[in-house]
């Protein structure tokens, strides 16, 4: 038999004070959170007004990459892949507050579509050998990538051995992550994409806005950005970051493996890469 009302809607019956004491306390707690900040949108809008804030990318007036150059690690895309570029890929369960605002360790990256020079996408190079600040990168030279101090508290690019614990989410192979460690595991070094060319450029200083290949030390697997594999994170869809060398049928490295230490351009208008992108966009508009 449907349950028929008899009374007033005003009329209080049940646990009419319980329900109410119930409700304010609701909206007490709702009120406390919000004062504290520790509302999930205010915690997302604070995310992202920290970790996407302008970043000025380094001007190499010689056109060569040096130790302390901050660049952005950009893939040029192909037939399944947009241009993308490596970024910081934390979520609200990643921040910490204590002792200043922050990222937990470890901390997943991702290749973000497009490419906006800010602190999520910002790495520094940064020597592990003893060179010296300002002195030049060069081809199979170990050096590391570190995120930006402050929000990003200066992270290193990392990897490891793949094991069934600890790979890559998607695809399984070796992940790639963030974490406050400067051992061996943090240690990349730069080689030509060519690999007729390879050997004639050991040892030469590495020229930034370039495609290159940046090689694991640990491993020798190449960072890789994989295309048919797309991760849901805080800023849309985006690539999996992995290191893995592909190789085609004439043991060259794939376009997933190329790579771009972008900088900005030194007349000032903008970033390089861009610049470069413009023409062969209008050509082939005009094809």
């Amino acid at each position: 038999m449907a349950c028929k009302r008899i009374f007033r809607p005003k009329v209080k019956t049940g646990n009419w004070n319980e329900d109410l004491v119930l409700e304010e306390e609701t909206m007490k707690h709702y009120f406390e959170k919000k004062e504290k900040g520790e509302l999930l949108v205010q915690k997302v809008d604070f995310l992202k007004r920290n970790i996407l804030e302008p970043v000025n990318l380094s001007v190499p007036n010689d056109g060569q990459l040096r130790f302390g150059d901050v660049v952005m690690l950009v893939n040029v895309g192909g037939e399944n892949r947009q241009l993308s570029a490596v970024g910081i890929n934390v979520d609200v369960n990643s921040l910490t507050k204590t002792p200043s605002p922050g990222i937990q360790t470890p901390c997943g990256v991702s290749a973000a579509r497009g490419i906006q020079p800010c602190i999520r996408t910002a790495f520094i190079i940064t020597s592990v050998d003893g060179s010296p600040e300002g002195s030049n990168l060069h081809f199979d030279q170990s050096f590391a990538l570190r995120t930006t101090d402050g929000f990003a508290r200066g992270l290193y690019l990392t990897s490891d051995l793949q094991s069934f614990q600890k790979c890559a989410k998607k695809s399984g192979l070796q992940e790639v992550y963030l974490d406050n460690s400067t051992c061996f595991l943090s240690w990349w070094r730069i080689v030509h994409f060519d690999p007729q060319e390879r050997l004639e450029y050991e040892g030469q200083p590495v020229p930034a806005n370039e495609k290159v290949l940046i090689m694991h030390c640990k491993t020798n697997q190449a960072l890789a950005v994989l295309g048919d594999q797309l991760l849901w994170t805080a800023y849309g869809k985006e690539y999996e970051v992995t290191a893995h060398t592909f190789l085609d049928s004439h043991k060259a490295e794939q376009d997933v493996n190329h790579w771009i230490l972008c900088t900005s351009d030194p007349a000032g208008d903008g970033l390089v890469l861009l610049r470069r992108l413009q023409p062969a966009a209008s050509d082939q508009q005009l094809t």
